[in-house]
C-alpha cells in the first residue's frame, strides 16, 4: 500500500483526521496506513476507560479489547502529533497516563438531545422513580431492587412508590434478572421496560418524582442530563463525571449507602426538604448543548491544523 502512495509530506501535514470513537480501533497498523495516506493528525473522542479500570464490570474479554483500542489511540496521537477529545474531565484524567506528556486533551461534554413534547405520565397515581440505562453490574440495579423489596415489605402498599427500570438487559446480570423475574415482593411496584420509544421516555421522565442512578462508575451521565433538562430531580452516585453533568443540582450519594438511598427516595416521594431544596436549585442548572460540544471540537481541530 505504501508503495502506491505519492511521496510523503509527513504524517500530520495534510489536515486532521477525526475519529468519533475508539470502538473499532484494535489494529494500529491499519490506522497508521490511513494516517499516512491522509497525511493527517489524529484526533479521537474517548468516552471512557471503564473496561480497563473496572474489568469486573466488563464482558469477559472487555478489558483486553478496550486496552488495544486505547493503545491504538495513544500510538496514533503520539505518532501524528494529534490530540484527544473526552466527554468529561474525569475521562480525561483516566486517559492522560496513556498519552505523551503535553498531549492536548479537550473536555467537551456531550450535548443533551431535546426530548419530544409529551404529557407527564401519571400511572396509578403513586409517585414513581425512573432508572435509565443498560442492565449491567456497574449500574448497580441491585441496590435499587433490594431497596424496593424492603419498602414493599415495610410500608403499606399504597405508600410504596413505583420504580420504572428502562433499558435493555446487558451482561453479567443474572442476580438482577432473577429479582426482576422471581421476587414476589417487587410485583406491582417495579416495572421493567426493555424498549421505550422517545415519546414514552419523555412522558415517563416528565412525570417521574426523580431519576435514580446509583452507578459504581460512569464516563459521563446522559440520563442525569436528560432528566434535569425536563425539570425532573435526580438522585445519583457521587461520581466526578456525574457532578460534571449535574453540577450542584442533584442529590449525590455513595452507591453503597443503602440507608441514605432509602432516606432520599422516601423524602422525594413525600415532597420532603431534600426534594424542595433540589427543585430550588434546578433552574440554575446549565444544560450542555451540542453547539458547545462542536465548538470545542472545532477549536481542537483548528489548533492541530494550525
Amino acid at each position: 500500500l505504501d508503495a502506491l502512495l505519492p511521496p510523503r509530506r509527513g504524517i500530520g501535514s495534510g489536515g486532521v483526521y477525526v475519529q468519533a470513537s475508539p470502538h473499532h480501533l484494535t489494529r494500529a497498523d491499519v490506522v497508521r496506513r490511513i494516517m499516512r495516506r491522509e497525511r493527517a493528525r489524529f484526533l479521537c473522542l474517548v468516552h471512557d476507560l471503564i473496561p480497563i479500570e473496572y474489568p469486573e464490570y466488563a464482558r469477559p474479554a472487555g478489558a483486553a479489547l478496550h486496552q488495544r483500542r486505547i493503545e491504538t489511540v495513544a500510538t496514533m496521537i503520539g505518532e501524528t502529533g494529534g490530540g484527544a477529545i473526552v466527554n468529561s474531565a474525569a475521562t480525561g484524567r483516566s486517559l492522560q497516563p496513556w498519552l505523551r506528556p503535553g498531549t492536548p486533551i479537550h473536555v467537551a461534554l456531550l450535548g443533551t438531545e431535546t426530548l419530544p413534547p409529551a404529557e407527564p405520565e401519571r400511572g396509578d397515581g403513586r409517585p414513581y422513580f425512573v432508572c435509565l440505562g443498560t442492565i449491567e453490574p456497574r449500574k448497580n440495579h441491585l441496590l435499587l431492587l433490594n431497596l424496593w423489596r424492603q419498602l414493599a415489605q415495610t410500608l403499606p402498599v399504597a405508600e410504596v412508590p413505583r420504580l420504572v427500570i428502562i433499558g435493555r438487559r446487558g451482561w453479567e446480570n443474572e442476580q438482577v434478572v432473577d429479582m426482576l423475574e422471581r421476587c414476589p415482593a417487587l410485583s406491582g411496584h417495579v416495572e421493567e421496560l426493555g424498549g421505550c420509544p422517545d415519546r414514552r421516555l419523555s412522558a415517563l421522565l416528565r412525570g417521574a418524582t426523580a431519576l435514580v442512578m446509583p452507578s459504581f462508575a460512569e464516563g459521563y451521565g446522559m440520563p442525569v442530563a436528560e432528566a434535569l433538562s425536563v425539570g425532573t430531580p435526580v438522585i445519583c452516585s457521587d461520581l466526578p463525571a456525574l457532578r460534571e453533568v449535574g453540577g450542584e443540582v442533584p442529590d449525590y450519594l455513595d452507591p453503597l449507602d443503602g440507608p441514605g438511598w432509602r432516606r432520599a427516595v422516601l423524602d422525594h416521594a413525600g415532597n420532603g426538604p431534600l426534594r424542595a431544596a433540589q427543585l430550588q436549585r434546578l433552574p440554575g442548572w446549565h444544560n450542555p448543548g451540542w453547539a458547545e460540544h462542536i465548538a470545542i471540537v472545532a477549536k481542537a481541530i483548528d489548533q492541530l491544523d494550525g
